[in-house]
């Protein structure tokens, strides 16, 4: 009778340990996908709270009422993410238009008179810009040895440099890291030894961003030739 109360306790520990597992293995997928979620409502909050504000004031003459319905936390902190996606609309469109594209001239005009402002500026800019278009003959998506040269990671080759002395060609690999792809490390690496792969930047980001859970079934991890010609 021991024997059996023994096995039946257990099996009920085992069931319970690994129904434990399954729910913190699903929790976490979804904890990290509302902690970015939450983020980024947090963001656009900040940024368009005083407009939801102003709004608030302006129908507090006419429906102090609604006005006061309004100012909920809750439902102020979403009229601000509504009218900061509405701004950001409002933005890229004005921006593709004649006078939205003088008005950004104006704008980086007087930020280029900034010392230390214009160099983050300009230099972001042209971050963004280069990622959105295809380095020549080169891939963008690649593999490089780092941090040893037994291990390989993904980068993003920004330019081509050459070398003064030898000729040799070099690229500017920027490499982000897990989960955040906004930090990381800039190395100069041989063009040689660049490893293509056929991976989009959709694909490279979405690898990164999960740690490599999701991505494409098959990457090239060593080169078969000298030629690195996506």
């Amino acid at each position: 009778m021991t024997d059996k109360n023994d096995k039946t306790r257990s099996r009920f520990f085992s069931r319970a340990q690994r129904n434990i597992l399954t729910g913190i293995l699903t929790v976490i997928p979804i904890w990290f996908t509302w902690a970015v979620f939450e983020f980024v409502l947090k963001q656009l909050s900040q940024i368009g709270l005083p407009w939801a504000r102003t709004f608030a004031r302006g129908i507090e003459k006419h429906s102090p009422n609604i006005a006061e319905f309004i100012q909920a936390p809750w439902l102020l902190n979403s009229l601000a993410v509504v009218f900061t996606i509405l701004g950001l609309y409002l933005l890229g469109w004005i921006t593709t238009r004649v006078v939205g594209k003088r008005l950004l001239s104006i704008f980086e005009y007087f930020i280029h008179k900034i010392p230390i402002v214009q160099s983050v500026y300009k230099a972001v800019k042209q971050f963004l810009s280069v990622l959105q278009t295809q380095p020549g003959d080169i891939q963008r998506v690649v593999l490089i040895a780092f941090p040893s040269e037994h291990m390989k990671t993904v980068g993003f080759v920004t330019r081509v440099l050459t070398d003064d002395k030898t000729g040799q060609q070099l690229a500017a690999v920027y490499v982000p890291t897990t989960p955040n792809p906004t930090s990381g490390y800039l190395e100069i690496v041989p063009l040689e030894s660049l490893v293509s792969t056929d991976w989009t930047m959709d694909e490279a980001m979405t690898f990164i961003i999960s740690g490599g859970a999701v991505a494409p079934d098959h990457i090239r991890y060593e080169n078969d030739t000298t030629d690195n010609k996506g």
